[in-house]
């Protein structure tokens, strides 16, 4: 396989705290030999396990480049042992534009692995990811939030998978996070995923929904910066005992979690984040806009449980995902 074009403007192996890129070559209209500089961190510190902790893999979430800018920059590498890889914006053009997919390419990074080094702007990102990265990490912790067009409680969340050895070890991780809620995820489209990258080596990986709407709130991203230290505690690469909180585990059984919206219109939320659902129940109505006098349509739940999301703007198109239900576990 050809080798990847991107660089790294630091050495990743090199003892210490080290702020630099990964230089990655694009050369546009304003720019003939230009290049996108992805941020990146390796803390390292003696013998121990790695952590790889991203962001912005959709650009347009936010909880996760502010924690992790903030621990880059505060990390004190003599609580370490071991190593931190911080990439607070993987996808960095969808990060720049608020966007949740790459302004140059229309790539969706979380939807590009393994990548190709010689594809798109997104897939030469993700095949960096894939062949440099991942490789290197025990534990990944990739942040995300429902960006412009979700809103979620505020979870921490992994997948059941088959080796359940494996399995085990990434719900440890998930309640060491201690978010308010912790979720066994079912995924509607999983082919192309960092998540399946990572899983598929192996590691240890796990994720989030914290909030949505393009924004983050004062509590959303308190939850993300002590949960990445408690995941970073949880793994024995940063001293210190885990910051427990109450969480509540949910659980996504399987695909009538999900409620698709089968027309345009505006819609209206029924229900609201973590209000209590029972089958048949109405949860959000579309309302017609192209002429006066035309009923609703009522969106109804599949199943009994807790509303974990909901379709985040005014205006909806058939096929946008209309809520989510979860069902509380322990």
């Amino acid at each position: 396989m050809k080798p990847s074009p991107i660089t790294p403007t630091i050495d990743l192996d090199a003892a210490g705290v080290q702020h630099g890129f990964l230089r990655l070559p694009y050369s546009r209209d304003d720019s003939a030999w230009g290049s996108v500089m992805i941020p990146i961190a390796v803390i390292r510190n003696g013998e121990g396990p790695t952590a790889l902790l991203t962001g912005g893999n959709h650009g347009d979430e936010y909880e996760g480049p502010l924690a992790l800018f903030d621990l880059a920059r505060t990390l004190d590498p003599v609580s370490v042992s071991g190593t931190v890889i911080i990439v607070p914006a993987m996808n960095y053009p969808a990060f720049r534009a608020g966007t949740r997919t790459s302004p140059i390419d229309r790539g969706n990074l979380n939807r590009s692995f393994p990548g190709r080094p010689d594809g798109t702007v997104t897939e030469k990102i993700a095949d960096y990811f894939q062949r440099e990265l991942l490789p290197r990490a025990d534990i990944v912790l990739d942040f995300h939030s429902g960006g412009r067009t979700l809103d979620f409680l505020p979870f921490c969340a992994a997948h059941i998978l088959p080796d359940k050895a494996q399995e085990a070890s990434v719900m440890a991780a998930v309640e060491a996070f201690s978010a308010p809620w912790s979720m066994r995820m079912l995924e509607i489209d999983a082919i192309g995923m960092f998540d399946t990258a990572a899983e598929e080596m192996g590691k240890v990986f796990v994720t989030t929904e914290l909030g949505g709407g393009g924004t983050s709130t004062a509590a959303s991203v308190r939850i993300a910066r002590r949960g990445v230290m408690n995941v970073l505690r949880h793994s024995g690469i940063v001293s210190g005992a885990v910051e427990k909180s109450q969480t509540s585990w949910l659980d996504m059984p399987s695909g009538d979690c999900f409620c698709f919206a089968e027309e345009d219109g505006m819609a209206e939320t029924m229900v609201d984040l973590g209000d209590a659902v029972c089958e048949g129940d109405v949860i959000a109505r579309i309302h017609a806009i192209g002429r006066t006098g035309v009923a609703p349509v009522d969106i109804r739940a599949k199943m009994s449980g807790i509303l974990a999301a909901r379709h985040f703007p005014g205006l909806v198109k058939a096929g946008d995902c209309m809520s989510v239900v979860a069902v509380v576990d322990r």
